[in-house]
C-alpha cells in the first residue's frame, strides 16, 4: 500500500481534471425503443453542446442518424424534451438552429417539413397505421411571454397541419391507444406547474387526425397526474399524487384503481417533455422505477395480484424505462447510474437479469480509491421537522490531510427548486472530494422524492425553508465535526443560484458563493421570464404584483447591505430564463460595496452551460475563486479569474 501524502485540504492533486470531465463525457439523454429498434439521444460538450440521436443496429453496432449540422433540440417550454418521433424507420425531429421539423427518411436523406419558424413542436406521437403526427406546438408568433400552446396534427411529410385541441394555457403527453382510435393527454393552466395540478383527457381520433368527444377523466383539484400510458391492450395508466406519492393507476370504467400503494415516488416533476418511469412488459407487468429516501429502485409490478418485486441491480438511479413490444416481454431499456458508474444506456433482459451497456455517458477508467461514495442523511430543521441530503466526504488515494484539519465543505443546491440530487457518480462533485473538499447535495423542503407534503413545504416559502434546510445541513455537520466551520461554501445554478444568493444575504454561516445563472431580484423575473414559468412564483412566493412586498423582501440584491462575503457568478449571455441582467445587477451592487466579485460570462449559452470550454471554465473558475477566498494553493495550474475588490 502507497504510504499517503500529507497535505492541506483543497491542494491535494486529482486525476479527475475539467479537462477529463468535459472531453471524457458525452451525457446520454434519453432512449427508447420504436418498431423494435433502440433509438437514443447523445450530447456532445465537445461539439458545442450539439445533440444527436443514435440507433443500435442489428449488428449491435451504434449508428449515428443526426450528424452536424443538426442539432436534435427543442425550445418548447425552454426546458424541451422529446425532440423526435419514429415511424417505420423513418425520424422527424426538432433541430435546435431554426426550431423546424425536419425528416429523416429511411435512406438516410434528411428534408424540412415545417417552415415557420416561430412555431416549436415537442412530445411527438406517430399514429401506428397511418402515421399522421402529433405534436404539442408552442406558436410564438405574438410573443414569448404569451405563446399559444396547442395539440396539433399533420402528416408525416408535414402537411394538413391543423390545431387538433387548444384553450389551455399548457399541454403535454398526447398519447395514442394501440388501435390509434383514442388519444390522451395532459392539459395545465396558469398559475399551476404540473406537479401542482394537472387534467388527464381522453377523446375519439378521426381519420384527418381531429378529436371529437374529449372528457376529463382524471386531475384537478390540486392533484397532479403525469406520465399517462396505454398498456398494450388500450387501457389507460397513469402516475399520480392523490395519495401524497406519485403512484401507479389504472384507470377502470372512470374510475382510478391504485396499483401498488406505497410510500414512494414514481414519477419526477415535468420540467422536460418525455419523461418515462414505467412501461408494460405485457398487460399483466409493469417495469417501474421508484425512489425512497433518495435513492432509486426498479421492480416489477405485477398488475392483477397486486404484488411488487424489487429486481436486483447495481445502479441507484434509473430514468426513461422504455420496454419492447417486439421482444416477447423481456427487452428493457433504462438510463441507470450508481456512485461509481456513470449514467448509461442500459438494455435490460427482464427474463435473467441482466444488463448489457450500450453507451455510457462516460468512457474514464477511474481508480475507485479516488471516488467518494455518498451517504444519505436526514437531519433536524426548523419547525422540528426532517429534511434529507446527500454527504460526500474527502477522499483521494493519494493524500491525507494534516491532523486536526476539517474539511472545507461546499453545500451545493440544486435547481428547479423542484428538483432532487441523487446518489451517482457525477465527476463534478468528485472534482472537489478529490481535492480535498467535503460537498453535501441539500435536497430541502420542496424537492421531489419525498412525497407530496414535503414538496409543498417551499409553498409561499421559498427563500425561506430552502435556505433554512441548508443551514441546518451545514449545523449538522459542524456539530458532527465533520467540516470546518469558517470555510464553508454555497453554490447552485438556476433556482439554486437563487437560494445561493439568498442564503448568503439573509444568513451568516458561509465564507463565500457561487451563483451559476442565478436568480436576485425575484420582480424582474416575475415580468420578464418566459410563459412556461411566468406565474410559477404565484405558489412560491405569491401572487404578483398583489404580493409586491414578498417579492422584494426576497430578493437578495435589496439586501446586498446584508452580505458580507466574496461571490463569483457565471452567466450565459443567452439566457432566456435568467436574463444577464439578474447576475449584472447583483454584480455591480457587490463592486460598489467594496466586497470581492468575480463575473465570468460566456457567448452563446443559454440557461446551462452546454460547451466544453465553458464547462471547464466555469467549474475551474470556482475552484480558483475559493482557494483565493481560503487560503490554499490548488495542485493544477488553473487559469485565473479576474477578482474585483480582492
Amino acid at each position: 500500500m502507497t504510504e499517503k501524502t500529507t497535505a492541506a485540504y483543497g491542494s491535494w492533486k486529482s486525476p479527475i481534471t475539467s479537462d477529463l470531465i468535459v472531453q471524457g463525457t458525452t451525457p446520454v439523454v434519453s432512449a427508447s425503443f420504436h418498431d423494435g429498434v433502440l433509438y437514443f439521444i447523445e450530447a456532445r460538450p465537445a461539439e458545442q453542446g450539439r445533440n444527436t440521436i443514435l440507433a443500435l443496429g442489428a449488428n449491435q453496432e451504434v449508428r449515428e442518424l443526426t450528424k452536424a449540422p443538426y442539432n436534435v433540440r427543442t425550445r418548447v417550454h425552454e426546458y424541451g424534451g422529446a425532440p423526435y418521433v419514429v415511424h417505420q424507420g423513418e425520424v422527424i425531429f426538432s433541430n435546435f438552429a431554426d426550431n423546424l421539423l425536419y425528416r429523416r427518411a429511411a435512406d438516410g436523406q434528411i428534408s424540412a417539413i415545417t417552415s415557420n419558424s416561430n412555431h416549436r413542436y415537442a412530445d411527438g406521437v406517430a399514429h401506428p397505421t397511418s402515421g399522421r403526427l402529433f405534436f404539442v406546438r408552442e406558436d410564438h408568433t405574438k410573443s414569448s411571454i404569451q405563446a399559444e400552446t396547442t395539440l396539433v396534427t399533420m402528416n408525416l411529410d408535414g402537411s394538413d397541419e391543423r390545431v387538433i385541441v387548444q384553450g389551455n394555457d399548457f399541454y403535454s403527453n398526447p398519447r395514442l391507444s394501440p388501435d390509434g382510435k383514442r388519444l390522451a393527454w395532459l392539459t395545465w393552466n396558469h398559475p399551476n406547474m404540473p406537479w401542482d395540478e394537472t387534467s388527464l383527457w381522453i377523446g375519439d381520433v378521426a381519420a384527418d387526425g381531429s378529436v371529437t368527444n374529449a372528457v376529463q377523466v382524471a386531475g384537478g383539484n390540486g392533484e397532479s397526474v403525469i406520465q399517462p400510458k396505454w398498456s398494450p391492450s388500450g387501457q389507460l395508466y397513469y402516475v399520480s399524487d392523490k395519495s401524497n406519492w406519485w403512484n401507479l393507476y389504472r384507470l377502470e370504467e372512470g374510475q382510478a384503481k391504485a396499483l401498488y400503494p406505497m410510500d414512494a415516488e414514481f414519477g419526477v416533476p415535468s420540467w422536460q417533455f418525455g419523461f418515462s418511469n414505467y412501461d408494460f412488459l405485457d398487460d399483466s407487468t409493469i417495469l417501474a422505477a421508484y425512489t425512497q429516501n433518495g435513492t432509486w429502485y426498479l421492480a416489477k409490478i405485477h398488475v392483477n395480484e397486486g404484488k411488487l418485486t424489487v429486481i436486483d441491480t447495481p445502479y441507484t438511479s434509473f430514468s426513461s424505462v422504455h420496454t419492447n413490444r417486439h421482444s416477447n416481454h423481456h427487452d428493457a431499456v433504462f438510463i441507470a447510474a450508481s456512485p461509481t458508474t456513470f449514467p448509461s444506456v442500459v438494455r435490460f433482459d427482464v427474463r435473467n437479469n441482466t444488463a448489457n451497456v450500450v453507451r455510457s455517458s462516460g468512457d474514464l477508467s477511474i481508480d475507485t480509491a479516488y471516488l467518494s461514495i455518498p451517504e444519505a442523511i436526514e437531519y433536524p430543521t426548523e419547525g422540528g421537522k426532517t429534511a434529507h441530503a446527500i454527504y460526500y466526504r474527502p477522499n483521494n488515494r493519494d493524500y491525507q490531510a494534516p491532523v486536526n484539519e476539517k474539511p472545507p465543505l461546499l453545500v451545493h443546491v440544486h435547481g428547479g427548486p423542484t428538483s432532487a440530487s441523487s446518489p451517482v457518480l457525477d465527476l463534478s462533485t468528485q472534482y472537489w472530494t478529490s481535492r480535498g473538499f467535503a460537498v453535501v447535495d441539500v435536497n430541502y423542503g420542496g424537492s421531489t422524492g419525498y412525497g407530496r407534503e414535503y414538496r409543498d413545504r417551499l409553498k409561499g416559502n421559498w427563500g425561506i425553508v430552502d435556505v433554512q434546510d441548508a443551514v441546518s445541513a451545514v449545523r449538522y455537520l459542524i456539530d458532527k465535526g465533520e467540516v470546518d466551520p469558517q470555510r464553508v461554501a454555497i453554490a447552485g445554478g438556476s433556482a439554486g443560484g437563487y437560494t445561493t444568493l439568498a442564503s448568503l444575504v439573509f444568513t451568516d454561516v458561509y465564507a463565500a458563493g457561487a451563483s451559476h445563472f442565478g436568480l436576485s431580484e425575484l420582480e424582474i423575473f416575475a415580468q420578464e421570464t418566459h410563459k412556461f414559468e411566468s406565474r410559477y412564483m404565484d405558489g412560491l412566493i405569491g401572487p404578483y404584483p398583489e404580493a409586491k412586498d414578498v417579492y422584494y423582501n426576497r430578493s437578495p440584491i435589496n439586501f446586498t447591505d446584508k452580505l458580507s462575503c466574496p461571490v463569483i457568478f457565471f452567466q450565459g449571455l443567452d439566457d432566456k430564463i435568467v436574463p444577464p441582467n439578474q447576475a449584472e445587477l447583483m454584480v455591480d451592487a457587490l463592486k460598489k460595496k467594496g466586497l470581492p466579485v468575480a463575473y465570468v460570462a460566456f457567448e452563446g449559452e443559454g440557461h446551462g452551460f452546454r460547451m466544453a470550454q465553458n464547462i471547464k471554465r466555469s467549474l475551474d473558475g470556482e475552484f480558483y475563486f475559493y482557494s483565493r477566498v481560503f487560503g490554499f494553493t490548488p495542485a493544477d495550474e488553473i487559469p485565473p479569474v479576474h477578482i474585483d475588490n480582492l
